[in-house]
């Protein structure tokens, strides 16, 4: 009788490896993450469109409602160049659900967990990729608007306030990418994510604002976004007024949604298979 015994090779784990994954195996696979990330970032060419989209739409609108717009009053360069950061919020958004959607939805998202099983690294290295991608896009399309404005024939206004006002615009556009990340991520389907994002955004918020009190109302994610831009209402009563939120204050709302759904979808992501 020959008994064999078995040698532990290299691909043996050793006896004392544990099991599971530790954070500074995570910690250790974002950088590589990260810059696969950044490549497949770079080379879709749906978000080079929605760059370049960004940038045409921001500075057409800004010079269109400088020399068109008449019943607003009197228009600053000041105020109107942020005007269409809310377009730039939804390219933003968009461009956030294609990140994770149009992996999942094309079959390449499963090779991906695969190869580098390490998901809280993936979810992490995709937050800040759309993060970044949509304070790209914010600042494009603010200084898009900047020039379209400039280009009329309205005055300056307070130069002192451009500053301020496009960092709350930044962060509105990043934060509605990294939302739109999350709700791809749930959702897992490019079309029905944008679809329903779209619907709530342009349909659903607009009935609720228009029949639930202020105090309610100012509570909903994207009337806290819009809060952050430039958008003052001439004919607003007092109520509405006392009631509106100031720009930390709706950064922290808007925020608070974009944490939710990137929670709830990197939960998903780490308890979902591979396919």
């Amino acid at each position: 009788m020959t008994t064999i015994t078995y040698q532990p090779t290299d691909q043996m784990p050793a006896a004392d490896q544990p099991a599971a994954r530790t954070q500074n195996d995570t910690l250790k696979a974002l950088p590589t993450t990260l810059k696969s990330e950044w490549i497949k970032l770079s080379t879709i060419r749906s978000n080079t469109a929605i760059l370049a989209l960004t940038i045409a739409l921001n500075g057409v609108v800004s010079w269109a409602i400088a020399n068109f717009v008449t019943d607003e009053g009197e228009l600053f360069v000041d105020k109107v160049f942020a005007f269409s950061t809310l377009f730039t919020a939804v390219f933003a958004a968009v461009a956030g659900i294609l990140i994770f959607s149009s992996e999942a939805q094309h079959g390449t998202l499963g090779p991906t967990l695969t190869a580098r099983p390490a998901r809280l690294a993936i979810a992490t290295a995709k937050t800040i990729t759309a993060a970044a991608f949509g304070a790209v896009l914010g600042a494009a399309g603010l200084a898009a608007g900047l020039a379209g404005a400039s280009a009329s024939d309205i005055e300056t206004g307070d130069t002192s306030s451009i500053l301020g006002t496009s960092l709350w615009a930044v962060l509105f556009v990043s934060l509605a990418s990294v939302l739109g990340l999350g709700i791809g991520m749930i959702a897992r389907h490019s079309t029905a994510a944008i679809s329903g994002l779209l619907v709530w955004w342009l349909v659903v918020e607009s009935l609720l604002y228009a029949f639930l009190d202020q105090r309610l109302s100012r509570l909903l994610p994207f009337v806290a976004g819009n809060g952050l831009l430039p958008l003052d209402d001439p004919a607003a009563s007092t109520e509405t007024l006392s009631a509106t939120l100031s720009n930390a204050e709706n950064a922290l709302v808007f925020g608070g949604y974009a944490t939710l759904a990137l929670a709830v979808g990197t939960v998903l992501l780490c308890r979902r298979d591979n396919n």
